[in-house]
């Protein structure tokens, strides 16, 4: 073979090489093997670096977490973002009812201005933008929690009221308390002249507290509530965030002296006025003790059946329907009042009361013979009623807003922190 012809024979195979190779290559290209580089898409490296560069760097937090149970209805809900700015928020309830809220100055968090509802759920939208403009999203829902695993206190004195010298603080909370040192690590009672103030637990559902003496007159007292989210039982937490102050008045301390019949009424250690009472009968002796004024009425029913005096029909020994001037001094039913009924020879001389303390008392203002009305005009809730010489038991110190008929030291023993 000639050099012209080896030359034209090798061409031709390389052709076809060519051919097969080529036909290989589209094959395989079909296939999903690599294509030419001119028309091959984007690496999966540049792809994530693409879709990076457009989800904004803000990362937002709800508070509680999505799908949470037994949420607080004071403090848990809250929006904060990282490294970006909150541009919109919004709370609503499941049924749609919108929460007013709150965004912070810099907009690094929101968080709602208004108390939410127990055994509610709510649901949070929100939305931040990053230094980029770039927007990010988060959703939540979340449930607080409801009256059966949630405890409040109800609590006396009033918020702003002004009371007597004795008036204890008294909690009583709706649900029994089993870790009572939790509970009363969320309740706070401070005086502004510094009195040290202990509280004593006489039940589970009962806490008072007091300073060793009577409070200062003229002083301010706070209780602060700060039982939210305090787990109070198994399951169970509070809710309350409170803040209350009252006011001390003058102090007034009325001692009843039973063998004398005679009530002396002292203010800021000075005797105002001696008035003539009658006191309980020997049948029936009014507690000896010191019980504090804890209800005042202008004129109340009294009936001897809710208190345990009947007759042998059943019906009460008395039923008087327009008591005057009546304050109340235990939870069994001793009042100090005005009596109208009885003759005026009584007052001063015979002790003929079932446990009550009477004045004489008469209709129609301005009679000089009305003492109960007067000793109601110049008494707060709060005022302190001292009995002596009794032949009955001292009071029990939870009869009533009575813990003063114990000692410092066991009043101190009832505390749980």
């Amino acid at each position: 073979m000639t050099d012209s012809k080896r030359r034209k024979g090798l061409a031709a195979a390389a052709a076809v090489l060519g051919g097969v190779l080529v036909l290989s290559a589209c094959s395989d290209g079909d296939k999903g093997g690599a294509a030419d580089s001119s028309t091959s898409p984007q690496s999966q490296a540049q792809v994530d670096e693409a879709a990076a560069q457009k989800t904004s760097k803000a990362q937002i937090s709800i508070s509680p977490k999505n799908g949470a149970s037994n949420a607080s209805i004071n403090n848990d809900a809250k929006v904060t973002v990282t490294e970006g700015t909150l541009t919109e928020v919004t709370m609503t309830t499941q049924e749609g009812a919108s929460v007013k809220g709150e965004l912070s100055a810099d907009k690094l968090s929101w968080k709602p201005t208004e108390q939410l509802k127990r055994a509610t759920v709510y649901k949070i939208s929100a939305t931040a933008k990053d230094a980029d403009g770039l927007e990010a999203h988060e959703n939540s829902s979340f449930t607080t929690v409801s009256q059966a695993n949630s405890f409040i206190g109800n609590f006396t004195p009033e918020d702003g009221s002004t009371v007597g010298v004795g008036m204890p603080v008294s909690l009583k909370f709706n649900k029994a308390i089993t870790d009572k040192a939790a509970v009363q690590g969320g309740v706070k009672v401070t005086s502004s002249t510094g009195q040290e103030v202990v509280g004593h637990w006489f039940n589970s559902q009962r806490l008072d507290f007091r300073p060793e003496d009577y409070w200062t007159e003229g002083s301010t007292v706070t209780l602060k509530l700060d039982l939210d989210g305090v787990e109070g039982a198994e399951g169970v937490y509070g809710v309350q965030q409170k803040t209350v102050t009252f006011k001390i008045g003058r102090n007034q301390v009325s001692t009843v002296d039973v063998a004398t019949k005679t009530m002396t009424v002292k203010q800021d250690g000075k005797t105002v006025k001696t008035i003539p009472i009658s006191a309980g009968s020997p049948e029936n002796p009014t507690y000896n003790g010191q019980m504090v004024i804890s209800e005042k009425f202008k004129e109340t029913r009294m009936n001897g059946a809710t208190v345990g005096f009947t007759d042998d029909d059943g019906k009460g020994e008395y039923d008087i329907k327009d008591v005057p001037h009546a304050m109340r001094l235990s939870t069994s039913g001793t009042f100090i009042h005005g009596n109208y009924w009885g003759p005026d020879s009584i007052f001063g001389s015979a002790n003929t009361s079932h446990g009550c303390v009477g004045l004489n008392d008469v209709k129609g203002a301005g009679d000089p013979k009305q003492q109960a009305a007067w000793l109601y005009d110049h008494s707060i809730v709060g005022d302190v009623v001292i009995v002596k010489n009794s032949k009955d038991k001292t009071i029990a110190p939870d009869n009533g807003l009575n813990g003063w008929n114990m000692s410092w030291s066991a009043w101190k023993a009832g505390s749980a922190v």
